[in-house]
Order: structure tokens, then C-alpha cells, then sequence
């Protein structure tokens, strides 16, 4: 996707008259004021159930139920919204598309979109009013959701930042002044907080969103899953760099992460067993607003960074994409996607951003301006997740295959087996080529 050139448009007078400064000083983001206009007239009747992933910060949900009875309230449409864990979601969105039955709408995660393409709505021209308005959608939510770059199998709603989560202090005790930006530093610091005896930790366990430190760990020695044309190349020289330094790395984990799902590492990072982990804002939400003094004070020493950069001299950073689709067997299409337009206009989409507290990153450019991203400044680092982020694909297609080879867990597997020892770096390696090799077939 080409860059969206910056532009300064006229206030306009029906709410949208915020602008945003990004990029370079006095560059101006707004809506497109002269956007055409888009409605959808729901059909009579029409009832929408909703199935999304639950809330990691009850903000989220709360803002999100707030937007609901909004929409009910305007146009009279029941909207019933159920919540399952991420785990839960992608099974039974399969479900539903290969049964033709369920919700009319499914919040879910990564390659989903990829699975069942033919058993979506269409929702191209929803999706090109939106773009068109909000300064247009990242680069990776055009690789998520319009991977023959036509049609759009859904719409993008953002992503969960995989980011470092630290304890400033302990950072410091271990005699660093500053989160590392390098691999090398990374490792300097965990085998320093290993001494010290306040180690770090990081999911290896079948974990939707907190096992995507794997991807990162194998593209940032230049390892990839498949190349350009869909092929192969797992079994490489750079992946076994990759599964050697995480050797090195998960020597000084804290016992236990082997069985670590999104929810483990929270509790830990909460509970004082590490020091260092990867994780959405989630943790840093949940010290400041809880009521427990001792983890309400932990609030103040929690720091963010982008994962440190490594041999390939470039970020490679991996985060949990969330995406809006409309099932196609649903009842009400003009229903479904009026209510979809409804949620990611600025006046829900902005108070939903702030309810989540920083936990997702918005998927279109207008956004960036939000407040929620410089109310505090701890809230920033995550304010990029989409704009910066590789597609879980990388560096091939997206499609069937990558959207299989993903929800298959082939590179967080690997990477376990090779760092705690239950396989040799080679073997792992071997293994995962043959487990991809089921899904890509060149």
C-alpha cells in the first residue's frame, strides 16, 4: 500500500472537526471532511449477535457495550455481544463458517479472515469509506484482510501490542540505565536479572497473542517461516541462530513458561516472579487501577519497550491483529455492516480507544491522534502496534496456508523445543518444515 499523502483539510461542522498532528512537526491529520457520506439501511427486523474475544482490561468491554446500546438506542436493531477467550474464538468461528450458523459478526484474531474467505461478507465498500475518511489502513491490515488486493474479507479493528513490560528498578539494580535496543543488550540484561535474582519470562506455551515473541526471535536473526513465493525456508541457517540465541535467552526465564498461556505471564509480572516479560499495556491497566496497595504501587515502576532489534539491523515486531467479520450466511448484511460503520466512526471509535486504555492499537492513520496515546506517556510505545507490525505470514502470502500454519502454533513450538532442550536446534527446525509443508503446498 502506497503512503497516504499528508494533507490539511478544512474543520468541518458535523464532528469532525478534530485534527491530529503526526509525522513530521505541522503535518495535520483529520477525517476527510468531503468524504462521501455511507449508510447502510438494516433490513426489518433485523437482530445482530456479536462473538468477540473477552476483555483483557475491562475498559475495553465496557466502552465497547457503551457503543452497543448507542447503536440499539439509534436505530432500534437488538444487538446481543457474547465473549469467549481468544483460544475459544477461532474454533468456533470455524464453526460457524463451515456450518453456516451463529453469529452474524466475529471479533477474532490474525489469519482467521484467511481460513474461510469464501464464507465472508464482502465488505469492500465499508471498507474503502473508512479508509478514505481516516487517512487510510496500515499496510498490514491490507495484508490481513485484502490479500489478493481487491476485495476486503473484513475490517480491520486494530491490534494488541506485543511490547517489553519491565520493572524500572530492577532494570537499574542489574545496572542498566535504559531498556536494551539490541539483542545482545537484551541478553546482557536477562542474564543480569537471573543474578540478581529477579528474572524475566516470556510464553512458550500455545498462547494466541504472548507466544508472538517467537516470531520475532526468528525474524530478527533474518529466519522466516516462507519467503516471498510461499516457500518453505524454516529449516535455515538463520533460524538456528535464532533457536541458539534463544537458548541462551531461555536460560535465564524463570521455571515454568514451557506452559504458559496469555494469561500466565500477567499473573507472574503482577505476583513479583519476573521482571521482564512481553505483554499488551494490560499489565501496567491492571496495577494502576487495582485495589490492592502493594500492586497499585508496582504501577509506577512499570516501564514499556519495543522489542530490541537484532542481527538484521531492522525492528521486527510481531503483535496480535484483531479483525471485525461478517459472517455471509447472516440474515442482515445491511444490518451487520451499518453496525460495523457505526463502531469505528470517531465518535465511538475514539472513546472506545480510551476505554481499552491503551491495550489496542488503532488500524487507521486518523487515529494516531487519539488522546488516549499521549494522556500518558506510558501509553505511547504502543500507539504504533499496526503501523510497525509484520503480518504473522511474513514474509509470504497470506492465505489459507499462513492462516493454518498460524493457528497451528508451528513457530512458537519450534522455538520451544529447541530452547528448553526437548530437541535438538536441528531437529526443531526439521520438524517445523514438515509441519509447514502440510499447509504450503507450491
Amino acid at each position: 500500500m502506497n503512503e497516504i499523502n499528508r494533507r490539511r483539510f478544512l474543520e468541518g461542522s458535523a464532528g469532525l472537526a478534530a485534527t491530529s498532528a503526526l509525522g513530521t512537526a505541522g503535518a495535520i491529520w483529520a477525517p476527510a471532511v468531503h468524504a462521501q457520506g455511507l449508510a447502510f439501511k438494516p433490513e426489518k427486523g433485523a437482530k445482530l449477535r456479536v462473538l468477540r474475544w473477552s476483555r483483557f482490561v475491562q475498559g475495553d468491554i465496557d466502552a465497547y457495550l457503551v457503543n452497543v446500546k448507542k447503536f440499539t438506542e439509534k436505530t432500534g436493531i437488538e444487538v446481543r455481544v457474547d465473549s469467549e477467550g481468544w483460544e475459544d474464538v477461532r474454533p468456533k468461528a470455524a464453526v460457524a463458517a463451515n456450518t453456516g450458523t451463529g453469529p452474524d459478526i466475529i471479533l477474532s484474531t490474525n489469519d482467521d479472515a484467511n481460513l474461510y474467505p469464501e464464507k465472508l461478507l464482502d465488505v469492500t465498500d465499508l471498507a474503502e469509506y473508512l479508509g478514505k475518511k481516516y487517512g487510510g489502513w496500515y499496510p498490514a491490515v491490507e495484508a490481513y484482510l485484502k490479500p489478493d488486493g481487491k476485495k476486503w474479507l473484513g475490517l480491520g479493528l486494530g491490534a494488541a501490542g506485543s511490547y517489553m513490560v519491565y520493572r524500572q528498578s530492577h532494570i537499574k539494580a542489574a545496572g542498566f540505565d535504559a531498556f536494551p535496543k539490541d539483542t545482545t543488550g537484551f541478553l546482557a540484561l536477562m542474564k543480569a536479572l537471573k543474578d540478581k535474582g529477579t528474572p524475566g519470562g516470556m510464553a512458550l506455551g500455545n498462547a494466541t497473542g504472548d507466544g508472538l515473541w517467537c516470531n520475532w526471535l526468528v525474524w530478527s536473526h533474518g529466519g522466516m517461516l516462507v519467503d516471498r513465493n510461499n516457500r518453505v525456508v524454516i529449516d535455515s541457517i538463520e533460524t538456528l541462530r535464532a533457536l541458539e540465541y534463544g537458548r541462551e535467552l531461555y536460560a535465564n526465564f524463570v521455571p515454568g513458561t514451557l506452559s504458559w498461556l496469555d494469561p500466565n505471564n500477567n499473573k507472574a509480572f503482577l505476583d513479583g516472579q519476573v521482571s521482564v516479560t512481553n505483554n499488551g499495556i494490560s499489565i501496567y491497566y491492571a496495577a494502576k487501577n487495582s485495589k490492592d496497595e502493594k500492586v497499585n504501587a508496582l504501577a509506577a515502576d512499570i516501564g514499556h519497550a519495543a522489542f530490541p532489534v537484532g542481527p538484521v539491523g531492522a525492528p521486527t515486531e510481531s503483535h496480535l491483529f484483531f479483525n471485525q467479520m461478517v459472517m455471509k450466511y447472516t440474515k442482515y448484511p445491511q444490518a451487520a455492516k451499518e453496525f460495523l460503520r457505526f463502531m469505528m466512526e470517531k465518535e465511538q471509535f475514539e472513546p472506545w480507544l480510551t476505554g481499552a486504555g491503551g491495550y489496542i492499537a488503532q488500524p487507521l492513520r486518523a487515529y494516531e491522534s487519539a488522546p488516549i496515546w499521549t494522556v500518558d506517556p506510558k501509553h505511547t510505545p504502543y500507539r504504533d502496534g499496526v503501523k510497525s507490525m509484520r503480518p504473522a505470514g511474513y514474509a509470504g502470502k497470506l492465505g489459507y496456508a499462513s492462516a493454518g500454519a498460524a493457528a497451528d502454533f508451528i513457530m512458537v513450538n519450534m522455538v520451544a523445543e529447541a530452547v528448553s532442550g526437548s530437541k535438538s536446534p536441528k531437529e526443531a527446525m526439521e520438524r517445523a518444515q514438515k509441519r509447514a509443508e502440510r499447509y504450503y503446498k507450491v
